[in-house]
């Protein structure tokens, strides 16, 4: 015989298999998940009733029966959010339905256009994405990772339209971030919030630790046969062993660590984690831990709301607070109020970036900064720190004059200058307001008249944005062209043209709102000098 060529005789072993290539079962799944998909997108949420959200539910089904778990998982989130747009849930989120759509038409659409390809397939993103990473996994797998020394960083409620309870943060000595959850579904939006806000107290579900998550979030743990997943959950097996331990400081190590990096860095991270599937992200990916200062409130917020703003210490832009999450039964909202009322105090906090073309922040727990002349004046219970979901902040909280015994404003150098307006920015609402409307009311609702779409390229074009022009058209005209019978009716279609010129724009809004985040915490200036809308215009290209 032949002797075998260098080719086939190295080979690594190392090397991680190469996914089998789409089964015809596999493809046709994905296919009738990406029609289900344009069609209930074609009708919109006021014209996705019970017969539409079964369609799509059953193509769901189909696609996890067939080994597609993540468009699986997708569709079935994109029905909960149509079924709480619909019931008018309050924490509905209109921009999350855009998203959970977009992911969904973009799974659908990769995979029916992978063919037999056993690689990759193209992705919104630009870039190609493994089929392994398209299918996604049934389970999450849990790695074993021996003995951990976990310090408690804080705990968040977590509250969403099927599911209440709390998430504890921790962090092992070589500063990688993990999580315990105690989420259970809940039926009852009435009782969601009470459920979350107390699930604090619950305790936490790991080997023999006899501690809440409040406590667990200012203590610490030894484990030993830990095992932790890729997103850093870490599992509770029997062979767990877990017994409290001593807890750190933030001012102390490996918790400071987290500090030490620039703003600018951990908004570079969050930003880059975002295009990773959700159960691919690293724990804490999308957290920031900043020292700022408040600097009071203004009328920043959507329709020149006030919002509470603060500066990081040193240098940066103006960071815009927000609420964790705005349940009113919630702690959030009210310790962001009373935080309000002392501009010049200096925090350690840590929060969950929000994209936008200004920089916000959704704060989650704070802390007195190292070496603050003038912080927190916590209770010995609260280790210097509050989990402003789960605990709120008193009066007595707050530094106070000793001689008066009321809240003070700490001195913090010369009055900061506010703006008196919300931050005027680039006019992404005239074609992101058109991917809302779509999914919001179908495409019926894109036909405005010639002399509003004409406004709205010149908009547009004025700003740089001539690709979100070209889209904004493409847009109109594939809702518009609809095919007809001899007798000039509508017949029915795919709706495919319409689902890909809106998955063109969808996916230009998320990019743009990216670069455009990317730039506002960047600063006001690069290093070139250009000004903001030079910058906005070369992001879009």
């Amino acid at each position: 015989p032949e002797a075998p060529t260098t080719a086939t005789a190295t080979t690594d072993p190392e090397s991680e298999p190469v996914p089998a290539p789409l089964t015809p079962a596999e493809r046709a799944a994905a296919r009738q998940l990406h029609r289900a998909a344009c069609a209930l997108l074609a009708a919109g949420v006021s014209g996705a009733g019970a017969v539409a959200q079964a369609e799509l539910l059953r193509s769901g089904h189909g696609a996890r029966a067939a080994g597609l778990y993540r468009p699986a998982a997708a569709a079935v989130a994109v029905v909960t959010g149509i079924r709480a747009a619909r019931s008018g849930a309050p924490d509905h989120r209109l921009a999350d339905l855009v998203a959970g759509l977009r992911e969904l038409l973009n799974l659908t659409t990769a995979l029916t256009a992978a063919g037999g390809s056993p690689v990759d397939a193209p992705t919104g993103t630009g870039t190609p994405a493994p089929l392994a990473a398209l299918r996604g996994t049934a389970r999450q797998a849990y790695a074993e990772e021996g003995g951990l020394r976990l310090y408690g960083l804080f705990a968040e409620p977590v509250l969403t339209a099927t599911h209440a309870g709390v998430v504890s943060w921790a962090v092992d000595t070589g500063g990688r971030l993990s999580t315990v959850a105690e989420v259970t579904p809940h039926g009852d939006a009435a009782t969601a919030a009470p459920l979350a806000a107390g699930a604090g107290n619950r305790t936490v579900r790991l080997g023999d630790a006899a501690l809440t998550h409040r406590e667990f979030s200012r203590a610490g743990l030894a484990v030993q046969g830990a095992t932790r997943s890729t997103g850093g959950r870490l599992g509770a097996g029997a062979s767990v062993r877990a017994v409290r331990a001593t807890g750190a400081a933030w001012t102390a190590e490996p918790v400071a660590r987290l500090w030490a990096e620039p703003p600018a860095g951990q908004v570079a991270r969050a930003l880059a984690a975002q295009e990773l599937p959700y159960e691919n992200r690293p724990a804490g990916s999308d957290l920031l831990f900043l020292d700022v200062v408040l600097l009071g409130t203004a009328p920043t917020g959507p329709g020149g709301a006030l919002q509470l703003l603060a500066r990081p210490a040193g240098s940066g832009p103006v960071i815009a607070l927000r609420p964790g999450h705005e349940h009113p039964d919630l702690a959030f909202r009210a310790n962001l109020a009373l935080l309000a009322t002392v501009p010049g105090l200096r925090l350690r906090l840590i929060g969950r970036l929000e994209r936008a073309d200004r920089p916000e922040l959704r704060v989650l727990a704070v802390a007195a900064p190292p070496g603050a002349p003038a912080g927190l004046a916590l209770p010995a219970d609260r280790a210097d720190r509050v989990n402003l979901g789960l605990e709120r902040l008193q009066t007595a909280d707050l530094p106070a004059d000793p001689s008066t015994g009321r809240p003070t404003q700490p001195s913090a150098g010369p009055p900061a200058e506010l703006p008196t307006a919300p931050p005027v920015g680039p006019p992404v609402h005239v074609l992101g307001r058109r991917v809302e409307q779509a999914v919001t009311t179908g495409r019926s609702a894109l036909g405005p008249s010639a002399a509003t779409a004409a406004a709205d390229r010149g908009l547009l074009r004025a700003a740089g944005l001539a690709t979100a022009a070209e889209l904004l058209d493409g847009l109109r005209a594939a809702a518009a062209d609809q095919p007809r019978d001899v007798f000039g009716r509508i017949v029915a279609d795919d709706h495919e043209p319409f689902a890909s010129a809106w998955l063109a724009a969808a996916d230009y809004t998320e990019a743009l709102a990216t670069a455009l985040c990317s730039a506002a915490w960047g600063g006001p200036e690069d290093e070139d000098g250009a000004e903001a809308p030079e910058r906005e215009t070369q992001a879009e290209v």
